[in-house]
């Protein structure tokens, strides 16, 4: 009689607790719409995501820049970071000996604990000076440094997710493989690989949403300035917009900085929708 008690009251613990956490997004999401709708009525949908200007003492307030930066900067970071990762984690979790991979796995652990406002230090003191002399250009901060600040951020994500999923697949498939014939190579890229295909979809989805919600490391390297972006100039992304002007907004400028919250918000909401489906597609062919 008493474990059953006790099962029910665990039950119940589990069951608020999974009301709590989908209870506080939808209230996020909520609080999004009720502070960024008015201002996109007032400004218009079509001015406010495609207009080039931002200018809060002439209350202009268009966000494709800051749309187009955020989406550049972010597919640069995970053409260059996935790569990267996923090899890394093929290494760690099918070719490493074990002494180098529990180095290798410390410091992508510690790669994971570090501030952002070390990497963007970072970025700022050795990255930005770096690309100025290399290009010749007169101000090392844009999007090229942007791009790379955020992909060395989204390693530790996709190494440690892709790691374990290719460790959680099967040894009898590998077995089965070898048995075949089939090299090493050939075992891990065609058969773990694609088994794990969902954890490493996962990592995948992980980078990206910690590419597109990083601000501090970005506002530090980008420049920071809303212009269309360009390689070699100074832009600004959605997350460093709020970020940076947040702080001393009023009016129609403060609700203008919920509505890219909540198009952030959005933007973030369709991409995982997007991988999502494709996901189960790819489940069921």
């Amino acid at each position: 009689m008493k474990k059953k008690v006790l099962e029910n009251i665990v039950k119940w613990i589990f069951l608020l607790c999974g009301i709590a956490a989908v209870g506080f997004v939808l209230c996020i999401c909520l609080y999004l719409v009720i502070s960024g709708v008015p201002a996109i009525r007032e400004i218009g949908l079509w001015n406010f995501l495609f207009g080039e200007t931002w200018n809060a003492p002439t209350n202009e307030f268009g966000i494709l820049p800051f749309i187009l930066t955020s989406i550049y900067g972010t597919a640069g970071a995970i053409v260059l970071g996935v790569p990267i990762g996923f090899m890394t984690a093929v290494f760690l979790a099918k070719m490493a000996p074990p002494r180098l991979k529990a180095v290798v796995s410390s410091a992508v652990s510690l790669l994971a604990g570090i501030p952002s406002v070390v990497y963007g230090l970072v970025g700022m003191l050795v990255l930005v000076p770096g690309i100025r002399k290399l290009f010749r250009i007169p101000d090392g901060s844009g999007l090229l440094a942007a791009i790379i600040v955020l992909a060395i951020m989204i390693l530790p994500s996709v190494i440690n997710v892709a790691m374990t999923a290719l460790e959680a697949v099967p040894r009898e498939y590998e077995d089965a493989s070898l048995a075949l014939g089939a090299t090493a190579t050939e075992t891990w890229f065609k058969v773990s690989v694609p088994a794990a295909r969902s954890g490493i979809a996962a990592a995948v989805v992980l980078g990206v949403g910690r590419a597109i919600g990083e601000a501090m490391a970005v506002m530090m390297v980008s420049g920071n300035v809303p212009n269309m972006p360009k390689l070699f100039e100074s832009v600004r992304f959605l997350t460093t917009a709020v970020a940076s002007e947040m702080s001393y907004s009023s009016g129609l400028q403060r609700q203008a900085l919920f509505s890219i919250a909540l198009v952030l918000f959005l933007f973030i909401m369709l991409i995982n929708a997007a991988l999502n489906f494709f996901l189960k597609r790819s489940k069921e062919k």
